[in-house]
């Protein structure tokens, strides 16, 4: 039987393993939120709303996974010029690497958005 003391010694010690375990991306929301609101600005009206979340993927290793939604203009006349040009500048603005993360880049048009309706897009 584990004493108080080492109640509290034990929930440290696991907290502690599981932030060693997270990638650096999770103390980095506040750069993460502002790159995406600067991409978003420079790319719209063609990026309507970009979102994101950070987890592992079907591998095991952590990921950052965003999930974008684009004009139905953009989405029907230049998917892949304005596809390209998201990735490309989310890249610029977000060291991936440094992060310890794995970018996942998830396309949906506003008119897919409105038929869907899916919270973690809205």
């Amino acid at each position: 039987m584990l004493d108080q003391g080492s109640k509290i010694t034990a929930r440290k010690r696991a907290k502690l393993e599981i932030e060693m375990l997270a990638p650096f991306a999770v103390t980095k929301r506040s750069e993460i939120q502002s790159a995406i609101g600067y991409v978003e600005a420079r790319l719209a009206p063609d990026v309507v709303r970009i979102r994101y979340e950070i987890g592992e993927d079907w591998s095991g290793q952590w990921a950052i996974f965003f999930r974008i939604v684009l004009s139905d203009d953009a989405a029907r006349h230049r998917l892949r010029a304005v596809a390209d040009r998201v990735v490309w500048s989310l890249a610029q603005h977000l060291d991936f690497p440094g992060m310890g993360v794995f970018p996942y880049h998830n396309f949906r048009s506003e008119s897919e958005q409105r038929a869907l309706r899916e919270e973690a897009w809205a």
